[in-house]
């Protein structure tokens, strides 16, 4: 299996759609996954925010604590799987409701739900938002993969593909990792 690093922040629709192309494969035994966190709120520290993103901005905050206080790598992801499914396919806020159905789902400590309004938790978010920023060597949004020792920005995936297609995906972006001159690729983004 090959190691990955998967830094995402859990607001954003493209990056779900990406973490379950990345689950998928790691479920295949191709991938072995380590879930991190970043933060878009981080990314856009000091920039203007239109005003209908700031509530949004605000839930991704408490929901990124309470991933930061789940140190297990397997219970991340149940967690994050668990977010995600109510946020980005069900339509539910990221609202206290949401963050303790999630816990609950995934197995966790009640408490676990204390860590959205605990700011303690900010510096985690911050240092591995850090290293996500570090490994691709400049600003880039969610989510970062690192294959190795190589990060990228993306690959966004739109809509999650097939199993067979996903596999052929992750080996070209494998491939891409081994190449040291291989820097960037970018094309536009498919519709939802």
């Amino acid at each position: 299996m090959t190691p990955v690093d998967f830094f995402f922040d859990p607001g954003c629709p493209y990056t779900w759609r990406t973490s379950r192309w990345i689950a998928d494969v790691a479920d295949a035994g191709a991938a072995a996954v380590t879930w991190r966190l970043m933060s878009l709120s981080v990314l856009n520290e000091g920039k203007e925010i239109p005003e209908e993103y700031r509530p949004v901005m605000a839930q991704n905050v408490r929901v990124l604590r309470v991933l930061a206080a789940v140190e297990d790598n397997d219970a991340r992801a149940r967690l994050f799987t668990a977010l995600g499914t109510r946020r980005h396919e069900q339509g539910a806020d990221y609202d206290d409701d949401t963050i303790a159905a999630a816990v609950a789902e995934a197995g966790l400590p009640d408490e676990t739900v204390k860590a959205a309004d605990d700011e303690a938790f900010d510096a985690l978010v911050r240092a591995s938002h850090d290293d996500a920023q570090a490994a691709v060597g400049q600003e880039a949004g969610s989510p970062i993969l690192r294959v190795g020792g190589k990060a990228w920005f993306g690959p966004v995936v739109v809509p999650v593909p097939e199993r067979e297609e996903g596999l052929r995906l992750f080996e070209a972006v494998r491939l891409l990792a081994d190449v040291p001159s291989f820097s960037e690729l970018k094309g536009s983004r498919n519709p939802f």
